[in-house]
């Protein structure tokens, strides 16, 4: 009713018949409504007949909004993702840039440190030195008795490089001190620094058949020194030794230095009785003579250690000029000159020279340098005569010619 009323208000001058729908419809593939003018409110200037509306149905609809929507949501994502993926690699280089930075100040400031001059007194001051030990000896004086082992280890303590035992230990040469091993040697040895050398002396290790494999088996790299003398005069001083020794209670002392009572009681004997046979022969079983006859030891020594491990000593020289012997040791040893003349002053009730440092004086106790008895000069020349082809054979083997004398 409403509709037809609504109709009838409005002029004949819109109003088309029902005939202008069928005329404004036309046929195509879209969703268009023609609709006639009639339908719309009048408006200011001239219409056309028909209006196009375009739509789409509510299923295509719904259709093309979710693909909008979708498109939409993936291009938001994709520029969040590259925002963030870009964030973090400029916080990544701020970081790393910030870094090396420090990096570069501290290494300057090191430097600054490093050239200040407390830092400089704090490098420069000297480190502790380490403290001492107690080493196996590096260096040992294996002999000859009476040929000035004692002298030649107190010279070499002259060295501020060289540490000495005290006493001889006769470690490789008895077999009840060689059991109970190198821990108790080591405890015999004097306290020494890193870089020092330990040497310790027992003459008896030169002439024992055992002490090179066992003096090996320390240490095959150890340096041996063996000091010698003219035989002649190394036989008597031996042979002055032993009388020494020949009071009531001076056998204890000898037994306790390797003597046989058999030796301290010949001791009492002339020289000549005991180095010359009744047949007039040369007593090589006589201890003094026996050990003169360096040759039938030292190839026990060359068996088992090279030449160049072993340094022949001349204590005859080292008795007259103690220097160049000593240079010639240093070297040896790998050691720096260090003892000199000024270390040594000439003792003219001894006869020998004493031993001087920075702060006192030292001579040899009194039993070094006795005064030899007196021997028959022609019982000297036989023996020296004796030991010209003994002596050849030495010095064969030590490569040099000691110049002893043949009559």
């Amino acid at each position: 009713m409403e509709r037809t009323q609504m109709n009838q208000s409005v002029p004949s001058k819109y109003h088309r018949p029902e005939a202008s729908y069928k005329s404004c419809s036309q046929s195509l593939p879209l969703d268009i409504l023609w609709l006639p003018r009639s339908s719309f409110r009048p408006a200011e200037g001239e219409l056309a007949d028909c209006v196009l509306v375009v739509g789409v149905s509510r299923p295509k609809l719904a259709a093309a909004l979710l693909s909008v929507t979708l498109l939409s949501l993936f291009l938001t994502f994709h520029v969040l993702y590259d925002s963030a993926l870009y964030s973090i690699q400029a916080a990544s280089m701020v970081s790393a840039t910030h870094e090396n930075r420090n990096i570069l100040q501290n290494q300057q400031s090191n430097t600054r440190n490093i050239n200040h001059p407390m830092a400089l007194r704090k490098r420069l001051k000297p480190a502790r030195p380490p403290r001492p030990a107690r080493r196996l000896p590096q260096a040992l004086i294996i002999g000859v008795r009476k040929c000035g082992t004692r002298a030649l280890l107190e010279m070499l303590y002259l060295h501020p490089m060289v540490q000495k035992a005290s006493g001889e230990v006769h470690f490789f040469d008895r077999d009840e001190n060689y059991a109970l091993g190198l821990d108790w040697y080591r405890s015999k040895m004097p306290l020494s620094f890193r870089g020092q050398i330990t040497i310790e002396k027992s003459p008896s290790y030169f002439v024992t058949p055992e002490v090179p494999e066992r003096v090996r088996a320390m240490n095959s790299s150890v340096r041996l020194l063996l000091i010698v003398r003219e035989p002649v005069t190394r036989a008597i001083s031996d042979y002055t030794q032993l009388r020494s020794r020949t009071t009531p209670s001076a056998p204890a002392h000898a037994l306790s230095s390797g003597h046989t009572p058999h030796q301290v009681s010949d001791a009492a004997k002339p020289f000549e009785h005991l180095a010359i046979s009744p047949d007039g022969s040369i007593n090589v079983a006589y201890r003094p003579i026996a050990i003169s006859l360096y040759h039938a030891y030292l190839h026990r020594w060359l068996e088992v250690f090279p030449r160049e491990q072993i340094l022949v000593v001349n204590g005859d020289q080292l008795i007259e000029d103690p220097v160049p012997q000593l240079r010639r040791i240093e070297k040896f040893l790998g050691l720096e000159h260090k003892i000199g003349r000024k270390n040594f002053y000439f003792n003219e009730t001894k006869g020998f020279y004493c031993l001087r440092n920075d702060t006192t004086d030292k001579c040899l106790r009194e039993t070094k340098g006795r005064k030899h008895p007196r021997v028959d000069p022609a019982v000297v020349t036989k023996l020296r005569k004796f030991f010209v082809q003994h002596n050849q054979r030495f010095y064969d083997l030590v490569g040099e010619d000691l110049g002893w004398p043949e009559d």
